[in-house]
């Protein structure tokens, strides 16, 4: 029985394998967390990142500029309002700030604008063709149904624009719609993450 190990001496094992953390890892540690305040400040409240840094010794900016860039980049989406279009704008905005690789960012953010710039335009298209086909072949069956169930009968409108089930294939389609904007965004977000 004395071989049988509680779950704290078996934490503590797992411990000892690990090692110490290194000084970049508890910095890293330390300051993530402070960058990721400065994002979510940044975001909502628009402080200065510049000024907000500069407050910090020059070891420890990396790690705040670091992690405050990831959640900058994440807060970037396809531009389906005003508020996203805006947010879009300020994130990278915030991200020039905190690269040092102006060229690098400013290269991406032209290839992520040209896609925000077909999304809205060629994208808009597609998506009010897709919607009024899928209304128009569920008018269709919706009409076919009625006939079928009452016989001949005239003057019966159904707005099918209310039906769940128009409802949830419609979400279907633009989910289908916005995979390809959403594959080359998550790609551009990765080159972003990878820029110094």
């Amino acid at each position: 029985m004395s071989d049988i190990k509680s779950a704290f001496e078996i934490a503590m094992e797992k411990v000892e394998k690990l090692g110490r953390a290194t000084e970049e890892e508890r910095l890293k540690w330390k300051y993530a967390p402070v960058g990721e305040q400065l994002a979510a400040r940044y975001l909502k409240e628009d402080c200065n990142l510049v000024a907000e840094l500069s407050q910090y010794q020059p070891d420890a900016r990396k790690y705040i500029a670091g992690r405050a860039a990831e959640i900058l980049i994440r807060n970037i989406s396809l531009p389906r309002n005003d508020a996203t279009k805006k947010t879009n704008r300020k994130v990278m905005d915030g991200l020039k700030l905190l690269k040092n690789d102006k060229a690098g960012i400013e290269n991406t953010y032209s290839r992520i604008r040209y896609l925000f710039t077909h999304y809205a335009e060629q994208g808009e298209a597609q998506r009010k063709q897709a919607y009024e086909q899928l209304k128009a072949e569920f008018e269709a069956k919706v009409q076919q149904a009625m006939q079928q169930q009452m016989g001949s009968f005239t003057g019966v409108k159904i707005d099918v624009q209310k039906q769940p089930q128009f409802q949830q294939e419609w979400r279907r389609i633009q989910s289908q719609l916005d995979a390809q904007y959403l594959n080359l965004l998550s790609e551009y977000k990765r080159e972003l993450s990878a820029v110094s």
